[in-house]
């Protein structure tokens, strides 16, 4: 207990200065200068909206009940006036209804002694200062406290979205909503909600009720859930964006009217889809069914613009129906290609009957689609550039896909005008690319565990798509990402409220503590990489790797520290005790780990990785004990271990982390197994450990 306490310190110690260094803001503000003084956040705090704009009322309370939750300080909504308060006076100029695309979201925050001052021209841009000053709440010496401060902020991107698909694993209204509280804590304005799929369709319709009555397995959300979602966005600046996936991806449609398929069925909700469905682009009656439809949905959402989906239609689905070749030989299609081109010209009338702009995955881009509609590109940046090329408005998801759990500073890298091609675009051209989207599809995700697969992570993703494009240094991002996502608690998501459960339901009756140790140490590996962790995508999300996070905290600490003891071996001692007393931990961890696994089958796939990491803490200690005497390290011995550190980084059945260009399509489903599925081997979890051992290894090397 007595060594866990004093890493505990020494990582905090080390978080500390990282932090003393700028705030710990997320996204970083345009312009940002310090002030003097000091606001002192405390019972005598009110805020005055200043305004009649009804908007207001709802943002000001709920900017109450997080602050208060993160202080523990109660606040009335509307506490009476006194001589001492301690005042935030809002000047917010109006601005619409509804948020909009394009719409001013600046503001200018002032902090002083006693007051501050946030002026914004639309409800937006108060709610992304009002944003800004929950994150700059500290404690202090007389409690909690902002400092004195000026920003200027605005965004670089006016499309800043979360995809969330609901349909592969359900997501209830309460794990919508807090994930759209956390968007609102790093200034994301649009939730793109994934509502069909083959997997499920998640939305009752009045008009065709069948829908959901047969295609939803009982798990979808009402037309008053839908309305109230919308509205809870609203209030917190963030635009609610439907995608209907068609004409592929719709099995979910077809248990309760086939008569819409291309294929006789049966059609079966089984949780993974036949990946072949896709709707009969040849019958008058799918246009006149989708015409109804579209417009019952339109009245539910009232952001102008609908996702219509349009990836990975199934060639097969068509050319295996005698009537739809029949009808493309009889009307000159070329091929499926050309058919689906047919089909997006009908639905885009359809879409704009309503009133809506067409937005939809980059197969959509066809000569003759109007410009107004917009494209979303996932496939590479370059189907981006020549939609932008072509006068088409866009977004992008390439390079954002949070299922393949990548670390944060892979999708921080990834900016909507960067890459090849990027160089090309003209001022005016680059000026259609309207932003991007973070992805969450869930094949391998349900409600205890999304969270955890979205933050962090989308915070850093957020900052990328607001901040200024030299807003870019990763070591900064990853000590403020540290803070923020504690931070992120406040507003309600469970990223880090779900772990320690999950880990102590896999060890039962026995002391969780010696899985904590493994689980600290780990990383999970996400879709795309060749090792999914589990056996079968859609088995219960209740294993090891589930509770898993994607990046250690822990393990990248350790590795700064590695970093900083291998350059200055006699330097801060802090750096050689914390790595001594983690890999101490390690190193006496597998006998009592092993003693709690016992029998336990859910348990025994994490054998292998804990005596790897037994093993890992011997090695790290002998070479830290090297290092620290400034003597080499025995040749043989060295090689061998560098050997079992190249084992370690490459798994047997696939690499590290998913390369730059790979991207699974959106809601792709693998194929089904040819056989049986074997238990899953060390292999298919990342020891992230191994690579401040590495460090070490390498510094040894040079002696």
């Amino acid at each position: 207990m007595k060594s866990t306490v004093i890493l505990l310190a020494l990582v905090a110690g080390a978080g500390q200065a990282a932090q003393a260094a700028e705030p710990a803001l997320m996204p970083m503000p345009v312009k940002m200068t310090a002030g003097s003084g000091k606001l002192i956040i405390d019972a005598n705090f009110v805020v005055d909206p200043g305004s009649a704009n009804a908007r207001l009322t709802p943002v000001v309370r709920e900017f109450l009940a997080r602050i208060s939750r993160q202080t523990g300080v109660p606040f009335s909504p509307q506490p009476p006036a006194s001589a001492d308060a301690r005042r935030l006076a809002i000047q917010c100029a109006g601005g619409p209804a509804y948020p909009t695309l394009g719409e001013d979201e600046s503001y200018t925050l002032d902090v002083a002694d006693n007051e501050a001052h946030l002026k914004s021209a639309t409800v937006e841009g108060t709610i992304h200062g009002l944003a800004t000053f929950a994150q700059l709440i500290q404690p202090g010496p007389d409690g909690f406290q902002v400092a004195g401060v000026h920003i200027e902020d605005h965004p670089r991107y006016q499309w800043r979205g979360l995809m969330l698909d609901v349909c592969r694993h359900w997501m209830p209204v309460e794990v919508v909503k807090r994930n759209l509280d956390a968007m609102a804590a790093v200034k994301l304005n649009v939730l793109h909600w994934h509502l069909s799929e083959d997997q499920g369709f998640r939305v009752e319709s009045k008009k065709y009720p069948k829908l959901q009555e047969m295609g939803s397995d009982g798990a979808f959300y009402t037309q008053a859930q839908i309305k109230d979602v919308v509205e809870y966005a609203r209030d917190r600046g963030i635009r609610v964006v439907p995608e209907f996936d068609v004409p592929g991806h719709t099995g979910g449609w077809f248990e309760g009217y086939p008569e819409l398929a291309s294929a006789p069925g049966p059609f079966v909700l089984n949780g993974r889809g036949s990946g072949n469905s896709a709707m009969d682009p040849t019958k008058e009656t799918t246009y006149a069914f989708l015409d109804g439809f579209i417009g019952e949905m339109a009245a539910l959402f009232p952001d102008p613009y609908w996702h219509v989906g349009g990836d990975e239609v199934s060639a097969r689905a068509w050319t295996s129906n005698d009537a739809i070749v029949a009808y493309m030989k009889e009307h000159n299609f070329a091929n499926t290609a050309a058919l689906q081109v047919y089909f997006n010209q009908r639905l885009l009338k359809i879409v704009q009957g309503h009133g809506k702009t067409m937005l939809g995955w980059d197969e959509i881009l066809f000569p003759g689609l109007p410009k107004d509609a917009v494209i979303h590109a996932w496939r590479n940046h370059q189907s981006l550039f020549d939609a932008a090329a072509q006068g088409y408005r866009g977004i992008m998801s390439w390079g954002y896909y949070l299922d393949h759990l990548s670390p944060a500073a892979f999708y921080y890298g990834n900016d909507p005008l960067s890459g090849p091609g990027s160089e090309k675009l003209t001022p005016e051209q680059a000026a259609r690319i309207m932003g991007g989207e973070a992805c969450m599809w869930a094949e391998m995700v349900g409600p205890n565990t999304v969270d955890s697969r979205v933050w962090p992570t989308t915070a850093a993703i957020a900052e990328r798509l607001w901040s200024p494009k030299e807003v870019a240094d990763v070591d900064s991002m990853y000590a403020r990402l540290a803070v923020v996502s504690r931070n992120l608690e406040f507003t309600g998501v469970l990223h880090r409220a779900n772990y320690q459960p999950m880990l102590d339901r896999l060890a039962g009756d026995q002391p969780s503590g010696p899985l904590k140790v493994v689980a600290d140490a780990v990383e999970a590996s996400g879709f795309g990489t060749g090792r999914n962790g589990r056996p079968a995508v859609w088995g219960p999300l209740n294993r090891f790797v589930d509770a898993v996070p994607p990046e250690s905290e822990l393990v990248r600490s350790m590795e700064q520290a590695a970093k900083r003891f291998v350059a200055n071996p006699a330097g801060d001692k802090d750096d050689a005790a914390m790595l001594r007393v983690q890999f101490e931990t390690w190193a006496a961890n597998d006998a009592k780990f092993q003693a709690v696994a016992g029998d336990n089958a859910l348990l025994n796939e994490i054998k292998p990785v804990s005596k790897d990491l037994s093993a890992l803490g011997v090695a790290a200690l002998r070479m830290l004990d090297y290092l620290t005497a400034n003597q080499p390290a025995p040749a043989d011995w060295l090689t061998e271990e560098n050997t079992e550190l190249t084992r370690l980084s490459r798994p047997a059945r696939g690499g590290n982390r998913p390369p730059a260009a790979a991207q699974r399509p959106p809601g792709a489903a693998a194929a089904p197994p040819a056989a049986p599925p074997a238990p899953v081997p060390t292999a298919d979890v990342l020891l992230a450990a191994f690579r401040p051992v590495k460090v070490l290894a390498d510094g040894l090397a040079k002696k």
